[in-house]
């Protein structure tokens, strides 16, 4: 049963393109993997692995984006020794995950990935749950079952990610033409796209991460089910779904990213309230474009992007029309604020969670823009030193950049941050006057309540009496 199932896989990449089933061995003098890019604590794994007799390669991006001259990040390891026979080996060893089985094997502060050979699920027993289920529509609950290297290879996604670095020759092993389609910038997944993608629906989003990222192009056959299975993704948890943004858009390819999300009708499925059908305001879709350009700018620069402020500037939008909601039925403006951020959260994490480390921060941008319009007195001072004030100062800038009405904010707080305490106070009080809160006049002090005379003239009277009955 399996080698049926490993030749029915094998026909099928055959038909996507001329791949050949049997294994191509690239020498090192062929390939032109750099040596230098390999990380030496993987090396220490696979030679640990090695010497305990069990198969050990580097395997997927890391060896994809060394032949594309990129700088490889995460460097992976295949094993055919089973995860309990890694721990063994590493006492620095961490075994993670129930769905799918890894090793984490810790140097410092890096962490280098380890995961067994995967096999067919036909060699797992019919009432074996622990090591394979799918559900109802298909997807894998449980992928832990083991195989052999050409298995494993058949078992990953994309052909681009299925090539093996073997450490003692230096050759790269192929069974998928990975190596070719890499030469030509071509994303083609392995096996049947429908049924890949019913097994596990987040492969469409690493399709598009990879397209936008690495330039490749999508072959027809693992193009097409993308738009006809998006809804696929309303099946995988929220959890999962924040951790795949994160990849999407912090890759350095977020404007990429977003164009393909919407290209292919998956964006309603991270971020219902959004995206232009479901608000069209031109400025929110305006402020979305931009900050995907600010991300991967900064992503270049080396510079931190948080996702906090990243959901920020997405839910933007869909948190006014819920204030302006909020408003119309009577409730103050700050107040109204407090209930559409409630009501903006709630939404999104129905799709994808936000993790409370970031909604503290969320909430607090959003709160800081109703704060930055009013400086009079120590106000401005304040809001300057709260933590939040940069991030928040940058998402004013983002509105005022779409045409969101802020008229002069955006500059005023720009040269407030450069200015001297005596400059900050005098722009302060310019603005002040200037201000209707600051031409207002400034109303009489309370008048002194009057006391009751006859309250005080029995209140003497008594003291008058204790005295009398009391005279020492």
């Amino acid at each position: 049963m399996p080698k049926r199932l490993i030749s029915k896989i094998k026909d099928l990449i055959s038909s996507n393109g001329s791949h050949q089933p049997k294994a191509r061995v690239i020498g090192s003098s062929e390939h032109g993997f750099r040596p230098e890019t390999l990380n030496p604590n993987a090396v220490t794994v696979i030679e640990t692995l090695t010497a305990a007799g069990h198969e050990a390669y580097l395997v997927g991006g890391c060896i994809r984006d060394s032949l594309l001259g990129k700088t490889p990040k995460d460097f992976d390891v295949a094993t055919s020794a089973h995860p309990e026979e890694i721990k063994a080996l590493f006492r620095n060893c961490r075994l993670i995950g129930r769905r799918f089985r890894l090793a984490h094997v810790r140097f410092g502060r890096e962490i280098i990935e380890v995961a067994t050979f995967r096999g067919c699920h036909s060699k797992a027993g019919s009432n074996d749950k622990h090591q394979s289920s799918q559900s109802a529509q298909g997807m894998l609950l449980r992928d832990n079952v083991f195989g052999t290297l050409e298995e494993d290879a058949l078992r990953r996604d994309f052909t681009a990610n299925a090539l093996y670095y073997r450490h003692s020759d230096g050759a790269i092993i192929d069974y998928v033409n990975g190596f070719d389609d890499i030469q030509n910038h071509t994303l083609r997944l392995i096996g049947d796209p429908e049924q890949r993608y019913k097994e596990d629906p987040v492969r469409m989003l690493r399709a598009i991460r990879f397209a936008a990222k690495l330039g490749f192009k999508m072959t027809a056959s693992t193009e097409k089910p993308i738009i006809e299975h998006a809804e696929l993704l309303g099946h995988i948890p929220p959890a999962r779904l924040f951790e795949e943004i994160q990849k999407l858009f912090l890759s350095g390819a977020a404007e990429n990213v977003w164009r393909l999300l919407k290209q292919f009708d998956i964006a309603p499925w991270l971020f219902p309230n959004s995206t232009p059908d479901s608000n069209p305001n031109p400025a929110y879709q305006a402020m979305i474009d931009q900050i995907m350009i600010n991300t991967d700018l900064r992503i270049a620069q080396g510079k931190p992007v948080t996702p906090a402020f990243l959901f920020a500037v997405m839910l933007w939008g869909p948190l006014m029309q819920r204030w302006e909601q909020v408003k119309a039925s009577g409730v103050p403006p700050v107040p109204a604020m407090q209930q559409a951020i409630q009501y903006t959260i709630s939404d999104q994490i129905k799709f994808t969670s936000i993790p409370k480390r970031f909604v503290i921060p969320l909430r607090e941008i959003w709160e800081l823009q109703l704060k930055l319009p009013r400086r009079n007195g120590q106000r401005a001072n304040r809001t300057l030193e709260h933590p939040r004030f940069r991030a928040a100062y940058d998402l004013l800038l983002l509105r005022e950049s779409a045409d969101e009405t802020t008229p002069g904010l955006g500059e005023w707080w720009t040269q407030y941050q450069e200015a001297d305490a005596a400059t900050r106070k005098a722009m302060v009080e310019q603005q002040q006057s200037q201000s209707p809160q600051g031409k207002r006049r400034r109303g009489h002090r309370r008048r002194p309540r009057r006391r009751n005379s006859n309250s005080n003239s029995n209140s003497n009277s008594k003291n008058s009496q204790a005295r009398q009955n009391n005279p020492g």
